[in-house]
């Protein structure tokens, strides 16, 4: 049996936009959404960090669209046929009106997965079905509201071929970035209301976790979450980052998530804190940084001591060692891989 069971997370800026209707590709020398970056070099870039990942099983963030026209399975299926990807299945839970699926590329040699979805319609509930709504009180003023998911989470159901059965939750909440504000009121204003609603998805998604793991099954969460202890002004407002909300920080009682980066990240910060994405801000011509990707494992999986890392080329020593990588991560995406090594069997809880 497989030793190690490699996962990942890997936000891909506008991977739509490599692959027409029909999932061919469009790899020529016209721009991508990337600055300064052509679809062919993007495409190859892609290839090449994913080929250097060799992951079991990839949790794309920004997959391409799925729709009547369009599908996320057949893009990805042939991408990972060219460049030769172990991960060379697709699988695609609940749509998006986005453009942006989440899709989980895998290698079927070490495991079937199917679209598991957990929950039903009734939004009353402590964690509904991830395509039907929440009740929320958005505005803080006492009345419930209705909130959906732009992006549902993909849970999945992956079956290990010789090991155990792990719960897998694909992850892409609300940006707080506010859109089209044309004063500091504004700007403020729609950064509370966009963090409210963050934080509306990661207590609905808590809700599912605390589900799982009171039936001792393995989980792993992981994706963008768009947000990180300590990350900003507005996280003293409302007592815990989303991030923090999910892996169970309001909910002391309950078993936990385990992240050593958004641990790291909530202590007192040290030099160069992980970060996991790298975006140019043309207005201050340099660069912001933040840890926005992650990966959080139920105690189970914390308890095989397993590997984490972010595949970041600035930091990460041996990739800047390896100039190819190091500038296929750079001109791939504005996001970069996190991948946990985790050691197979598990000890599971005796039933």
């Amino acid at each position: 049996m497989k030793r190690n069971l490699r996962l990942a997370t890997y936000n891909v800026e506008w991977f739509t936009e490599l692959f027409d209707d029909d999932g061919a590709f469009l790899n020529d020398e016209s721009p991508s959404i990337r600055h300064d970056v052509s679809k062919a070099q993007q495409f190859a870039a892609i290839g090449a960090v994913l080929s250097a990942l060799d992951a079991d099983a990839v949790m794309i963030i920004e997959g391409p669209d799925e729709s009547d026209t369009r599908s996320a399975a057949l893009a990805l299926e042939t991408f990972a046929a060219y460049f030769k990807l172990r991960a060379r299945r697709a699988l695609v839970g609940f749509t998006s009106n986005t453009r942006q699926e989440i899709v989980l590329i895998y290698d079927p040699d070490v495991m079937l997965v199917r679209h598991d979805p957990i929950g039903d319609a009734n939004k009353s509930s402590a964690a509904p079905r991830f395509d039907f709504e929440y009740l929320y009180d958005l505005n803080g003023d006492g009345v419930d509201e209705n909130i959906g998911f732009s992006k549902p989470p993909l849970e999945v159901l992956a079956q290990i071929h010789g090991g155990p059965d792990v719960r897998l939750i694909g992850v892409h909440t609300k940006s707080k970035a506010p859109r089209g504000t044309r004063n500091e009121a504004e700007f403020v204003a729609q950064s509370i209301q966009n963090r409210r609603k963050q934080l509306a998805e990661c207590f609905w998604l808590r809700g599912r976790v605390a589900q799982i793991l009171t039936q001792d099954m393995p989980l792993v969460v992981l994706g963008d979450f768009n947000d990180g202890p300590g990350l900003d002004e507005y996280e003293r407002q409302f007592g815990y980052s989303s991030v923090e909300v999910v892996m169970g920080a309001a909910n002391p009682d309950q078993p936990q998530l385990f992240d050593p980066h958004a641990a790291k990240n909530a202590a007192p910060r040290g030099d160069t804190p992980p970060t996991t994405s790298r975006f140019y801000l043309p207005e201050v011509k340099d660069y912001f940084e933040a840890l926005l990707d992650f990966i959080m494992v139920s105690p189970a999986i914390a308890a095989s001591a397993p590997t984490w890392r972010i595949w970041h080329p600035l930091h990460d020593a041996a990739i800047a060692a390896n100039p190819a990588l190091a500038a296929a991560l750079q001109m791939a995406s504005d996001h970069f891989p996190v991948s946990i090594d985790i050691n197979l069997p598990l000890a599971l809880p005796a039933t």
